[in-house]
């Protein structure tokens, strides 16, 4: 038995401020395992609206923000708060961007 759990990175998910509009977009696919750390960068040139179940705000990001959430990197594979294996993140305009992308990385614990 090990004690070590590796961080694992899952590819970024990115959406192009041309796909960002009026209604929520999914910004690539659902996470593929649970995610022990999100960070989510809003490189556009506008404030965007944010949301986990892409029908409910959840939380608004300015231009150029990010917002870095370390959910459970300390616990055990068992133990902690993840956000959910199959969780999508969505995203829809406040202002109307013209320019950049939003960035959406999760990493998940693996100990093998």
């Amino acid at each position: 038995m090990t004690l070590a759990i590796r961080m694992m990175a899952e590819t970024v998910r990115t959406l192009g401020f041309a796909s960002i509009g009026a209604a929520y977009m999914g910004v690539g696919t659902a996470v593929d395992a649970p995610a022990r750390i999100i960070f989510i960068q809003n490189l556009t040139d506008e404030d965007l609206m944010f949301s986990l179940d892409g029908i409910n705000d959840h939380f608004p990001l300015p231009t150029q923000g990010y917002i870095l959430l370390d959910v459970s990197a300390n616990k055990t594979t068992e133990a902690g708060f993840f956000l959910a294996e199959n969780q999508r993140l969505y995203v829809k305009e406040i202002g109307n961007p013209t320019a950049g992308s939003v960035y959406f990385t999760s990493f998940y614990g693996d100990s093998e």
